[in-house]
């Protein structure tokens, strides 16, 4: 059975953040919120966590899993970013943007794209997912909370509770975060290639 935690929208209850974060070291799955829509996640070494999330969204190995990362320097220690793409993933970070890129032999080998070797990674700009982040001090292995066979991913906490309450862990909610996944950019040939058209406006990598 799923624990249910109800954070304050803007100043979370650092009690609240720590037992989360604690729960997450332990190897919990976790559906928590971000700047577009709710999200799965666990710590980057749970390979059980990664298979339960295959295991909810039905999804197979080409998948590509996101670092939710709390800020830049740290998303560049799982990435590799030449001058330009560093300028155009700066500017647009925080925020709704999911960008593909080849990563460094931080990554784990089972987190990469299996032919071009690459992961997802993202800066939000949500204080639950901040303050989540700041706690960890390190990236949430993430995914879309998007089930199988639904066009939109779930938005209210106490509906995820209520449906995946067997098999997630703990639920954080904090009210309505929306229902449009990360618009994601894929980098990794060198230039930007939108591959899904989402929260984040597109115009500049046009």
């Amino acid at each position: 059975m799923a624990k249910y935690f109800d954070v304050h929208p803007d100043n979370p209850q650092q009690r609240i953040i720590s037992n989360v974060t604690d729960r997450i070291r332990s190897g919990a799955l976790v559906a928590y919120p971000t700047d577009s829509c709710f999200a799965l996640g666990c710590q980057l070494g749970n390979r059980e966590g990664m298979d339960r999330i295959r295991s909810i969204r039905n999804l197979d190995e080409r998948h590509h899993f996101t670092l939710v990362c709390q800020d830049f320097a740290q998303l560049g220690q799982f990435v590799h970013i030449d001058k330009d793409v560093f300028r155009a993933v700066k500017a647009a970070t925080p925020g709704s943007y999911t960008f593909i890129l080849p990563a460094t032999k931080e990554v784990p080998r089972r987190l990469l794209h299996p032919k071009k070797k690459t992961v997802g990674v993202r800066i939000p700009d949500h204080v639950i997912t901040q303050a989540l982040l700041a706690d960890l001090g390190e990236p949430l292995l993430s995914s879309t909370l998007l089930l199988p066979g639904e066009d939109e991913p779930m938005t209210q906490g106490w509906e995820i509770k209520e449906q995946l309450d067997h098999v997630v862990d703990v639920v954080v909610d904090s009210g309505d975060c929306g229902t449009e996944p990360t618009t994601v950019i894929d980098f990794s040939g060198g230039e930007a290639e939108i591959v899904r058209r989402g929260a984040g406006d597109t115009a500049r990598f046009e």
